[in-house]
């Protein structure tokens, strides 16, 4: 499983990405606009930083702006992944996009069949939001298991499953287990993957025993 991270702050970027762990980026307006900097500005930075897809997405609704928009963002940098929502004019977009060579990432995607349109489109990714779903009463990874047993059925549909809207370290493991191909956490989410109190238990106990040695590796 591929990890991106959900968000566009460079200090945490970098800090993550310093760990190998991270694939890539996602990034939306709302996220954009906490930096308080000029969107493509930002969006080159990461692409600096990251040498996965660094998804940048649109602001317009309808197809002929957001092709535009698209194309103004494909040209940041070539592992720009143009981010379109799961529209009538969002799939067209992806559609003649994805024609052109630009990895496409169809976000808020919350049904089955939805994912079947942004795969058929040409879709490099879809996005499906699992915690806007358990937010509503929904059973959010029952869609991921939806969308994975239809894509495997279809060798022709290349598009990956990016679970989004990640809320906890249970999400992850159980799209893992369904085999989602991508998820996107949000900086403080990755970090508590590294959390467990035996470990901290454990390297506790052995640093005691090691000072008790009064020995330094350093010094032999």
């Amino acid at each position: 499983m591929k990890f991106f991270v959900d968000t566009a702050d460079l200090a945490d970027i970098r800090d993550l990405a310093a760990t190998g762990l991270l694939d890539g980026v996602t990034t939306n307006p709302s996220l954009i606009a906490k930096t308080g900097q000029k969107f493509a500005d930002v969006i080159a930075q990461i692409c600096e930083v990251v040498e996965g897809p660094v998804s940048a997405e649109v602001a317009a609704t309808d197809h002929e702006t957001m092709l535009a928009e698209g194309r103004r963002l494909a040209k940041i940098a070539p592992n720009v992944a143009v981010k379109v929502p799961l529209t009538v004019d969002g799939l067209k977009t992806c559609k003649k996009l994805s024609g052109e060579g630009t990895l496409v990432n169809v976000t808020l995607c919350f049904s089955p069949a939805q994912a079947i349109l942004a795969a058929k489109a040409g879709a490099a990714f879809i996005s499906p939001f699992v915690g806007r779903l358990d937010d509503i009463g929904h059973d959010g990874m029952d869609l991921i298991a939806d969308i994975v047993q239809i894509y495997n059925q279809y060798d022709s549909m290349k598009t990956e499953v990016l679970v989004a809207s990640i809320r906890h370290p249970r999400h992850l493991i159980d799209a893992a287990k369904m085999g989602a191909h991508v998820a996107t956490l949000p900086p403080n989410v990755i970090r508590q993957l590294y959390n467990h109190p035996l470990t901290d238990k454990g390297l506790d106990a052995f640093l005691k025993d090691w000072a008790a040695t009064g020995q330094s590796i350093l010094d032999q």
